[in-house]
């Protein structure tokens, strides 16, 4: 039988005590991870298949975590809100914050701690920006949030040098909609999509892309080339 990828890695997941986060730790730590939940949070009791160490942090503290992501190999930016109907100009801004700026900060810190401290094996980052990057979500702040999150994710892959492709892969994981506290009546088992993206991950697709609909699994790889051609052609490097 092969060796897991993730053997002995070090995995960092944010969101960790929502149904997702839940599931890729135990998927992750089932392939002989070490796992370290992030959550805004109290620290939740020790599980046997929950991380085996948690950081508490909150949004717009970022720099507080640069100790912890410089022990990972792999961070998974998966936390997020999701106000449903809500469009006050509060929810707005407490969505932008959480689903879009802090994975931002989190991202730049990351990049910047593995082109400071390169590894024979590059450091990986996903970020979960969802099927609402492309498609309805029936809520739409979240997805303006993820739609963001996901256009800065594609113009950061698709203006990366070098040095930073070598010290760093980017892993978008565009998910349909699964059962969880945000969305109670999702299609798919969070267990499911988690072994989905382990395995996505493990084959080394950047795009990993789990949902029922066709259509995505056509529309979101054209869209991200598309955004990609377009940065790299107006990519101005020397200014």
């Amino acid at each position: 039988m092969a060796q897991s990828p993730f053997l002995g890695k070090r995995i960092g997941i944010t969101g960790a005590r929502g149904a997702l986060g839940a599931a890729l730790a135990r998927c992750l730590r089932s392939a002989g991870a070490h796992v370290v939940g992030f959550t805004h949070g109290s620290i939740p009791p020790e599980q046997a298949d929950g991380p085996h160490r948690w950081v508490s942090w909150s949004c717009g503290d970022e720099a507080s975590l640069d100790a912890d992501l410089e022990e990972l190999d792999v961070l998974v930016l998966n936390h997020g809100i999701n106000p449903q109907g809500g469009q006050s100009p509060e929810v707005i801004n407490q969505a932008l914050e959480v689903n879009t700026l802090s994975s931002w900060r989190l991202m730049q810190r990351f990049e910047a701690i593995s082109r400071a401290s390169p590894q024979a094996d590059p450091r990986e980052v996903w970020i979960n920006t969802s099927e609402a990057e492309i498609q309805p979500a029936v809520s739409p702040v979240y997805e303006l949030t993820k739609r963001m999150l996901g256009q800065l994710v594609s113009i950061r892959g698709a203006v990366l040098d070098a040095t930073g492709r070598e010290a760093l892969i980017l892993r978008k994981l565009v998910l349909g909609p699964f059962r969880s506290s945000l969305n109670p009546i999702g299609v798919m088992g969070a267990d499911f999509v988690a072994s989905q993206v382990v395995r996505q991950a493990s084959w080394g697709f950047r795009l990993v892309i789990v949902t029922p609909n066709p259509l995505t699994y056509v529309l979101m790889p054209l869209t991200e080339l598309g955004r990609r051609i377009y940065s790299r052609i107006l990519s101005r490097p020397d200014r």
